[in-house]
């Protein structure tokens, strides 16, 4: 378990890794959603195809394999933290659905061409 960083360490904030490395934190309340936050790191990163990001809960299962969860825009992070079993997981902002051309993806959003290229360098092992 990643007791370390787990998903909710302060009440009513949610700390979501980004994948450059840097950490972002968000304070909600009963009626904050998902869908604020996607909206609030679209904003601070400069995205405007958000449509292929989504936040995600990683956890490591018993065979030490990571697992995925992709979160639902509606759902409140009240509920995702407080009605589910969700200790020692992290929240992640990633690419969730890869674009079908990249290329047009780079021409018509830089920055989350980026985002996806260190992502993929991440996952691959060339990154950090």
């Amino acid at each position: 378990m990643m007791k370390k960083e787990a998903l909710l360490l302060i009440p009513n904030v949610l700390k979501v890794f980004l994948e450059n490395g840097q950490i972002k934190s968000f304070t909600f309340d009963g009626r904050t959603t998902v869908k604020d936050v996607m909206a609030t790191l679209q904003d601070r990163l400069s995205l405007r195809s958000i449509e292929h990001f989504a936040l995600v809960l990683e956890y490591t299962g018993p065979e030490q394999n990571h697992k995925f969860l992709i979160l639902q825009d509606k759902q409140p992070l009240a509920y995702v933290v407080q009605r589910t079993h969700y200790h020692g997981m992290k929240c992640l902002f990633r690419i969730s659905f890869f674009p079908k051309d990249p290329v047009e993806l780079l021409r018509r959003d830089p920055a989350a061409f980026e985002y996806l290229y260190i992502q993929v360098g991440s996952a691959l092992g060339t990154q950090r």
